[in-house]
């Protein structure tokens, strides 16, 4: 019985990696598969075959959460506050705009700009947001505003999301991060949210966003109280919008972080369970283009052995990051380390905007040279063992 299921496992990876679609009971064979090695190595075959450049990329962004005030209650989620409640917070602007100044300052090109769903706060907030940062840094693509802030937003101004949309878009909107996905199944969001979209409106947001021409990028957080089934129904849903609309760039998965939160009880996911859904979803995804690591919650080795596992790019440098770190998860990564886990496996590191178009290379180098100084600056804060 056990050769007979690996030479299942054995047919389905050639299949993948030949270029085949997989179905989604395939895709659940493959996640029950515990033959790490061979899951990688396939994952591996199909990156190399999407991308078949000596490069490998990452990029340089500051994720900056404006508020933290939220009317939905997740039990995952660590950062949020009720309103009025006094830990609550919202970012004042000059604050917000001087992190995005630092951010340039190092090299980067983009903020990443989520909040929580503010019960207040009408489009006109959000479009005078945007027009600030963009007439101080017109070239600093913001890739602001999940889908559940966004359906969020239709609520609060009672307007259609492609009136929202549209508005956000002429105020500067550049893209739209796949953060508040967790899991696309109604089930898996009802047992850990509440007052939050459901998986229908979710996808939707991410359609009509790219109906008008935007991109986004679409992610599963994974290792809570979903099963290896609604995970791939999680994948196949992402599929079948991704062949209807072409708009996701990028695929990111992580393992959910326990600590701190209502669900503290639940075990965290094991880097062998990371690795295993990452490669599976490489597998599964035949449409999307690129697949980010997440060091961020993996640290610096699984990260690494990460772009052997499907991923071909390293994600952000992260100049700053808030949800992961209340949930008790905190790597820190020099640029100089992302870079050097790419060299280490053989790939030229290369810094790409949102897009994943390779940025000019003096640019490149003077990112470098800036956060080797900002480093050196802060050594004696950070100490010397800051990787994960």
């Amino acid at each position: 019985m056990i050769a007979q299921r690996d030479a299942s496992v054995a047919s389905l990876l050639e299949k993948a990696v030949a270029g085949e679609r997989l179905s989604p009971e395939e895709g659940v064979a493959l996640m029950r598969s515990r033959d790490l090695a061979a899951l990688g190595r396939a994952a591996d075959a199909v990156t190399r075959r999407l991308h078949p450049e000596p490069i490998r990329t990452y990029n340089i962004d500051r994720n900056i959460n404006y508020t933290n005030v939220c009317t939905a209650v997740c039990d995952f989620c660590a950062f949020y506050r009720k309103p009025k409640d006094p830990e609550g917070y919202v970012l004042p602007r000059t604050e917000l705009l001087q992190k995005i100044e630092e951010t340039v300052a190092l090299g980067g090109d983009q903020i990443l700009m989520q909040g929580g769903l503010h019960p207040e706060f009408k489009l006109e907030w959000y479009e005078e947001l945007l027009g600030d940062i963009k007439s101080r840094f017109p070239q600093v693509n913001v890739h602001g505003f999940s889908p559940p802030e966004l359906h969020h937003f239709t609520k609060v101004s009672k307007l259609p999301i492609r009136v929202v949309l549209e508005r956000l878009r002429a105020a500067g909107l550049g893209s739209i991060p796949g953060g508040g996905a967790e899991i696309l199944v109604d089930r898996v969001r009802a047992a850990i949210t509440r007052g939050k979209v459901m998986t229908d409106d979710w996808l939707n947001v991410m359609r009509v966003w790219h109906e008008l021409g935007g991109k986004s990028s679409v992610t599963m957080m994974f290792g809570h109280v979903e099963t290896l089934e609604e995970r791939v129904e999680h994948l196949e849903r992402v599929r079948q919008l991704q062949d209807e609309t072409g708009g996701f760039t990028a695929y990111i998965c992580w393992t959910f972080q326990p600590e701190h939160t209502d669900l503290s009880h639940l075990p965290p996911a094991s880097p062998f369970e990371y690795l295993r859904t990452q490669a599976v979803s490489r597998l599964y995804l035949d449409n999307i283009p690129n697949i980010q690591s997440s060091w961020v919650t993996q640290g610096l080795k699984i990260g690494q052995l990460a772009l052997l596992f499907g991923a071909n790019d390293m994600g952000s440098l992260m100049i700053e990051e808030n949800v992961v770190a209340e949930a008790g998860t905190v790597h820190f990564l020099t640029l100089d380390q992302i870079r050097s886990a790419i060299e280490e496996l053989g790939y030229t590191p290369r810094q790409r905007n949102v897009f994943y178009e390779c940025l000019d290379e003096t640019h490149e180098r003077r990112a470098v040279e800036a956060n080797r100084r900002r480093v050196t600056a802060a050594l004696p804060v950070l100490g010397t063992g800051q990787a994960g």
